[in-house]
């Protein structure tokens, strides 16, 4: 089970215990899902219990219920009524399948219409904001393809104009990323770090992170193997790529596009430091381990792709 799984398993247990009387409804549509807050209980923590209105008592009825799904280790109750979950393992093979299989749209909901071009040069911020947060819009910051229209009751603060266009200052990736990163009610902050082609620009990391996964690609080519799911040991990024589906909810829940952001930054790192082990080294022949965790960085480089795609940012395979 990965964690947006986990999500689904919770409202159906709503569900059957509504059904059965054993909790009262509504059952809600949808239930969130958060990695638990250091100092915490358990991997994951929902606070569906007492959204519902519902306490303690309630939430060990859920508890119990829960706790006979596969994939699911534990389930605790605490404070109030919230429920906090420890996953089983995850199968490296079958999160690196189920990435591959959704052509670099794991974890999203099916592309929305493309809203009509003529949004004002003078709200790019706003159009960029408004676009991605509505998961699946692809926004274009260019000459010519237009902006995305306007949201629905998303307060976003303007772009301070200074030094003319920033767009054309710093390039279009580094000036989404600039407007993106932040909460919409803030001001995006501008600077030559933008420009810098290092590991402390953090929309360069991301960029790279998923150029790195490319190259692996070809370096892997040239010596004669391909990437095959299976067993990895790479605890920190298998938990990124896991978290991704619960990012991108969170992201379109609080209309909050910096969470994804953010989350890439968390897959980036974890590739980056994941990148040297993928590579047969000196003599090694390419094993079996060797396309495992070239079917991982590949799946990785995926995210990467999807994510910044639906940023507004383009994942260039050469950096």
């Amino acid at each position: 089970m990965i964690p947006a799984d986990l999500s689904h398993a919770v409202v159906h247990a709503v569900r059957r215990a509504v059904e059965a009387g054993e909790l009262g409804g509504p059952v809600p549509g949808r239930v969130v899902v958060e990695r638990t807050r250091p100092g915490g209980v358990g991997e994951y923590a929902s606070p569906v219990a007492l959204r519902m209105g519902r306490g303690a008592e309630e939430a060990l009825v859920l508890a119990k219920a829960l706790a006979l799904e596969p994939g699911i280790a534990t389930v605790e109750v605490t404070g109030p009524g919230f429920l906090n979950f420890t996953l089983a393992p995850l199968s490296a093979a079958e999160l690196v399948r189920d990435v591959a299989g959704r052509a670099g749209r794991y974890g999203c909901l099916p592309v929305a219409p493309q809203p009509a071009a003529g949004t004002r040069r003078e709200d790019v911020r706003g159009a960029v904001v408004r676009g991605a947060v509505v998961r699946g819009a692809v926004v274009r910051i260019r000459e010519g393809q237009g902006l995305p229209g306007e949201g629905e009751g998303l307060s976003v603060a303007p772009v301070a104009r200074r030094d003319g266009d920033v767009v054309a200052r710093y390039g279009a990736a580094a000036a989404v990323w600039a407007m993106v990163v932040v909460p919409a009610r803030e001001t995006p902050v501008f600077g030559d770090g933008l420009l810098v082609q290092g590991e402390e620009n953090e929309v360069f990391r991301v960029r790279y992170a998923h150029a790195r996964a490319r190259a692996l690609t070809r370096n892997a080519a040239d010596l004669g193997f391909r990437g095959e799911p299976g067993d990895v040991d790479a605890p920190a990024l298998l938990r990124a790529l896991a978290d991704h589906p619960l990012a991108l909810e969170a992201a379109a829940h609080h209309r909050a596009p910096e969470r994804l952001a953010r989350h890439l930054v968390v897959v980036a790192d974890a590739l980056l430091d994941f990148q040297h082990q993928v590579l047969p080294l000196g003599d090694e022949k390419p094993s079996a381990a060797h396309r495992a965790r070239l079917a991982l960085a590949e799946a990785a480089g995926a995210v990467l792709a999807g994510g910044l795609a639906l940023l507004g940012i383009d994942a260039p395979h050469f950096l």
